[in-house]
């Protein structure tokens, strides 16, 4: 089956931006093993994957772009090396700067959890929180 072309590319603004916070990995001098796919590639399924909220063993054979599996991997590397928090900031940053962002309509969104097997009651909670608590 031949690959389909892509779909859409990550805008060069946005890579401009992206870039600077994705960590270089270099190549083995010895056994280099399989050189990788490129970081803007895995960057654009990755948001495919987040965007259409398709399994990672699902995303399109397009070329040029890797298997969900190396995109998965490749979002866990940079999870870990807090990528995405940085550019949560500096995209907030750069709405900012242009006026994109009206930060008075601003949420913020919290769940609360019962824990499974009851939490450790400790003397500094309210009654209030010690109803909460499931038992």
């Amino acid at each position: 089956m031949a690959a389909k072309p892509r779909p859409w590319r990550v805008p060069d603004r946005l890579w401009a931006e992206v870039e600077p916070l994705i960590p270089k990995v270099e190549r083995r001098f010895r056994y280099p093993g399989r050189r990788r796919h490129d970081d803007r590639a895995c960057l654009e399924g990755i948001l495919y994957v987040l965007r259409y909220a398709v399994p990672w063993a699902e995303l399109p054979s397009v070329e040029g772009w890797p298997s969900g599996q190396t995109c998965w991997r490749r979002f866990q590397e940079w999870q870990r090396a807090g990528v995405w928090e940085r550019l949560l900031e500096r995209m907030q940053e750069l709405l900012e700067r242009e006026g994109l962002v009206d930060w008075s309509l601003a949420i913020v969104d919290a769940s609360l959890v019962d824990a499974k097997k009851g939490a450790a009651r400790s003397r500094g909670r309210s009654g209030a929180a010690l109803g909460a608590v499931s038992t």
